[in-house]
């Protein structure tokens, strides 16, 4: 198995990148989508981003199609929407698939590690099946908007359900928890 940090990625303006460029940092890697309802969460994201990547923190945005194509665009036109709609500025990447037969080596490897994310994934489900639309079961990502935690040595360390906010304490407090140990 490839090491999470070595496993092959594209920034969003098409440069060939992995999470090696991000070595002893504190990442918290998102699912994201530009016409979803959890959408607004992009400015929490950036926020959380701000607030500690002095500590050597960063916010890495993956954006997919895979929910209802709730992310249609081209990487040119995720790139414009996130910077002129929310102001982000925290590392975006190409479009990928994080569910399914087609799903990214990164997205096999963080579904993995952690198969069950915090927070109320039951009542996130219910409603999705509620408006007719398939909801997958753990260990798969469930929507948009769902987040990981690596800490700086690279090893998944939380898993947060897309309704739980950037600014929710549970999500904060891992975050301080992992920003705390030394590099």
């Amino acid at each position: 198995m490839t090491a999470i940090s070595d496993i092959p990625l594209r920034t969003i303006r098409g440069e060939e990148t992995s999470l090696a460029a991000f070595g002893g940092q504190v990442l918290l890697i998102v699912n994201v989508a530009s016409k979803c309802g959890l959408t607004p969460q992009y400015e929490g994201l950036e926020k959380l981003h701000e607030r500690y990547r002095e500590q050597g923190f960063a916010v890495l945005g993956f954006p997919a199609n895979d929910f209802a194509g709730q992310e249609p665009g081209t990487d040119a036109e995720i790139a414009e929407f996130c910077t002129t709609t929310f102001g982000v500025q925290f590392p975006m990447f190409s479009k990928i698939s994080v569910v399914g037969g087609d799903k990214h080596p990164l997205y096999q490897q963080l579904t993995a590690a952690i198969a069950e994310a915090e927070g109320d994934k039951a009542t996130h489900r219910e409603k999705l099946k509620g408006y007719g639309l398939p909801a997958t079961e753990d260990p798969e990502v469930l929507w948009n908007f769902e987040k990981f935690l690596v800490s700086r040595t690279g090893e998944v360390v939380g898993r947060f359900a897309p309704s739980l906010t950037p600014d929710d304490d549970r999500l904060t407090a891992a975050v301080e928890r992992e920003v705390a140990t030394p590099r």
